[in-house]
């Protein structure tokens, strides 16, 4: 019988396998838009970069303006 010269952990096991991995993209809406995105990702909206619901950054155009 093979004889492993180091545990090899469950978790690392588990990520390896493709049932445990994401089939698709996931869709979220944002809250404060109502703009369909990816989760965890910054998305544009009317000039403005939203996260989370919150506005990071506005556009330079709309800044000036």
């Amino acid at each position: 019988m093979a004889h492993p010269k180091r545990k090899i952990s469950k978790t690392r096991r588990d990520k390896r396998r493709t049932h445990y991995k994401a089939s698709s993209q996931q869709i979220a809406t944002c809250g404060a838009t109502g703009e369909a995105h990816l989760y965890h990702r910054a998305h544009w909206h009317e000039g403005k970069l939203y996260y989370r619901g919150k506005v990071l950054i506005e556009s330079a155009e709309a800044a000036e303006a």
